[in-house]
């Protein structure tokens, strides 16, 4: 009895040298209407041209069309008159148990849809320490309700960050950058002003606070190299306080800093936010520099590979909400 020709082995693939006629046969997906499949998934529920023309919006004519080029595609009848109505060929039965699963992928492919609660993915993100004692107290809670399967990673270092966006080794970063270079994209997360952070009982602190008294004190500063050939993101901490200090001390995070500066004379120049934060857990105050200096704003970029992203895109709302409602937090502490 002779098999359907889609039953049929390819003897080049098993080791007989196969037959041409047989090869011409097997067919390029670039040859085939892959929206026929819709049109079979409705003929072979219904098992009737006409209701199956309904349910995919097409006229009983169409559907007839679409029949008989599918036909021609699989080399198969599918559908054949029965004493009931049309039955199914074998070829057709096993079609019937595999579309579910071909068209459901496909569908999920072209709607690229996205449920937070549902999806199991990673996201790393460059963020400087003292950043993420102000953003991530309010977005992994946040997170972590709305997306519980979201795993963030951050990375202290911003060295080379653009670099690394590109490439895709970090998903996002935040720092500050005057203007996104082409193929990079920002978003304002909030500005900020300096202030100094000192041990409580600082010996400065009983003096008049001039701007002798601030040039005369040693610094500490947070490490930031981070230039390279693709433009920079960098964090202004660093370099503010270098212009104040030839010879300051240079630590590696923000909190390693408090605890020196808690234990000696030096003086740390802090985003705000971050400094309130840092005098809350240690003895230390929080004193407004007698120079006005440039405000601080921080930044989240990103690449445009990732930027019609539906996850990335939901994410980036999350982390601006997150920092609307730690700017909040800290202009209830002015």
């Amino acid at each position: 009895m002779d098999q359907p020709a889609w039953k049929r082995p390819n003897m080049a693939l098993i080791g007989g040298r196969g037959d041409a006629a047989q090869q011409r046969q097997m067919r390029n997906l670039t040859s085939i209407d892959l929206n026929l499949l819709v049109d079979l998934e409705a003929l072979l529920q219904y098992r009737n041209i006409t209701h199956a023309a309904l349910h995919v919006g097409r006229s009983q004519p169409a559907m007839s069309r679409a029949l008989s080029r599918l036909r021609g595609m699989f080399n198969d009848d599918l559908l054949v008159r029965g004493s009931g109505g049309l039955v199914l060929t074998p070829l057709a039965e096993d079609l019937a148990q595999m579309l579910p699963s071909v068209l459901g992928t496909v569908r999920q492919m072209v709607n690229c849809s996205f449920a937070p609660r549902e999806c199991r993915w990673k996201v790393t993100m460059a963020i400087p320490d003292h950043q993420a004692l102000v953003l991530l107290p309010r977005l992994l809670p946040r997170l972590r309700e709305r997306a519980p399967h979201l795993d963030i990673v951050t990375d202290s270092f911003l060295v080379g960050a653009l670099r690394r966006l590109e490439r895709g080794e970090i998903d996002l970063a935040v720092g500050q950058i005057g203007a996104a270079p082409p193929g990079y994209l920002r978003r304002r997360l909030y500005e900020d002003r300096f202030t100094c952070l000192l041990r409580h009982n600082h010996p400065a602190l009983a003096q008049e606070w001039t701007i002798g008294t601030f040039e005369a004190l040693r610094h500490v500063v947070i490490t930031s190299e981070c230039n390279d050939r693709f433009g920079q993101i960098y964090d202004a901490s660093a370099n503010i306080a270098i212009l104040l200090d030839c010879n300051p001390m240079v630590v590696s995070n923000v909190l390693t800093a408090a605890i020196v500066i808690a234990a000696t004379d030096l003086v740390l120049i802090l985003p705000n936010r971050v400094a309130i934060r840092i005098a809350a857990m240690l003895p230390l105050a929080v004193v407004d520099p007698p120079v006005e200096l440039t405000p601080y704003e921080a930044t989240l970029i990103w690449h445009e590979r990732c930027h019609r992203d539906p996850q990335y895109r939901w994410l980036r709302r999350e982390i601006a909400a997150a920092a609307r409602a730690a700017q909040s937090d800290g202009e209830a502490t002015k």
